[in-house]
């Protein structure tokens, strides 16, 4: 399977939600194309509620990951460009939901029917884009809301396919998720 997979991210961008995709995309002959806001070196964070029942964390604890560089910035990419799209999650999307280039993508490769891998926080991008509306999707809890209000019906499942688009919780979900996606491409690539 040859074609180019799409990779948005940002300072923040989850560091598992991002790189299982990042090296599992070309064993199976893709090519993954970071972008993001600017063509740079990026942070990402890991997420995680620390194993502690003396002390609960009611959302996951943030700490420094693997930086990632972004080859291309958001305003020029080219949507004909790429078989489909691959969203991570993190707190870069509640940021990146408002780059008007990246929104332009992504509808883009909405429209043209292109397969789009979504999981945690990346549903943000693709409410704002206004790509979801009556899909059934799933993402982190905490985001339901973000779904929703893109007009989607959210469940909360590990993975759920709607058509050409595969969402997940997180990273715990990321097997599925990309057998899902990879599923899609060789169907489009046959």
């Amino acid at each position: 399977m040859q074609g180019k997979i799409l990779m948005p991210i940002g300072d923040a961008t989850e560091t598992m939600d991002t790189l299982y995709a990042y090296y599992r995309l070309p064993e199976e002959g893709l090519e993954v194309v970071v972008t993001g806001p600017e063509a740079r070196l990026y942070h990402t964070v890991l997420h995680e509620i620390p194993p502690n029942p003396d002390v609960p964390w009611d959302i996951t604890q943030e700490r420094p990951g693997y930086h990632l560089r972004a080859d291309v910035a958001f305003a020029d990419l080219c949507a004909e460009d790429y078989a489909g799209l691959f969203i991570s999650g993190g707190r870069a999307p509640e940021y990146l939901r408002y780059d008007n280039g990246l929104l332009r993508v992504t509808r883009e490769i909405w429209e043209a029917g292109k397969p789009i891998a979504c999981l945690c926080h990346g549903i943000e991008i693709l409410t704002a884009a206004g790509c979801i509306q009556g899909k059934r999707v799933t993402t982190v809890p905490k985001c339901a809301l973000d779904a929703e209000q893109g007009g989607a019906t959210y469940v909360d499942e590990p993975v759920v396919v709607d058509g050409r688009l595969v969402t997940a919780r997180g990273y715990q979900d990321n097997t599925e998720l990309l057998r899902q996606f990879i599923a899609m491409l060789r169907a489009d690539a046959a």
